[in-house]
């Protein structure tokens, strides 16, 4: 086995970061020293071509990352799916059900008089940024002023946070797993047009020039390794030190 470190790349989201500790633990614990990186989706997929990194925690298949993971797929090794994660339009538990349980109600006339128009997202190569932009053209949301911004994880989240401390109506375009989850309660909004991708799964994928690298015991423990959607949330929320109290 090389002594060389393994370099474990995450995409550059906190709840990516909080999963790749878990891979890394085990790492370690089978006498492995690790290098760290982390960069934006796209950024992230070409370290993964490029051999920049031996690993990536993790890529969303098949809906938010195959574009990304497709033109290299043969260069990797699928090992584990860590979580299942799936993205949601949502909003804050005290706007009524009765009055917003889908996209399209949105558009409704009492809606309008109290919804914030701004749909601010996360960077632009995630999926949820793509699929936000095709709900805001499919269901005609422009016309009422709806708009999507991408934008980083603090404008993200905390417009959510602050909205929420107002009581404001507020649509947020999230997905499980993630630390928001683990402080307040999120109703997702039906989309009946499926533009939300459905349900991915977050592998752990491994260059196969680096599998020889790697303690056949390490490898054996990450084929076992499946943290869950709620596992994450928490554990997001523990590594921003955002846990409800």
């Amino acid at each position: 086995m090389s002594k060389d470190p393994i370099r474990v790349g995450h995409i550059d989201l906190s709840f990516h970061d909080a999963s790749a500790h878990e891979v890394e633990r085990v790492l370690a614990a089978h006498g492995h020293e690790i290098e760290r990186d982390a960069a934006p989706h796209e950024e992230m997929f070409r370290r993964l071509g490029r051999g920049d990194v031996d690993m990536l925690v993790s890529a969303w298949l098949p809906s938010s990352h195959d574009t990304y993971l497709g033109p290299i797929e043969d260069q990797v090794m699928k090992v584990t799916v860590l979580y299942e994660p799936y993205c949601i339009w949502g909003v804050p538990d005290y706007v009524p059900e009765d009055e917003v349980a889908s996209v399209q109600d949105l558009l409704r006339s009492p809606v309008l008089r109290r919804m914030e128009r701004l749909i601010q997202g996360i960077n632009p190569g995630a999926g949820i940024s793509r699929f936000s932009k095709a709900i805001i053209a499919a269901y005609d949301l422009g016309s009422a002023g709806y708009h999507f911004e991408t934008g980083t994880e603090a404008q993200c989240f905390d417009r959510f946070e602050d909205a929420h401390d107002r009581g404001a109506w507020i649509v947020v375009p999230l997905w499980h797993p993630q630390y928001l989850h683990a402080r307040y309660r999120i109703r997702e909004l039906a989309e009946p047009r499926g533009l939300l991708g459905g349900a991915d799964k977050a592998t752990l994928v491994v260059r196969k020039d680096a599998m020889s690298r790697i303690a056949p015991a390490a490898l054996e423990e990450l084929s076992r390794l499946t943290l869950g959607n709620p596992r994450v949330s928490e554990l997001d929320a523990a590594l921003r030190g955002k846990l409800r109290t």
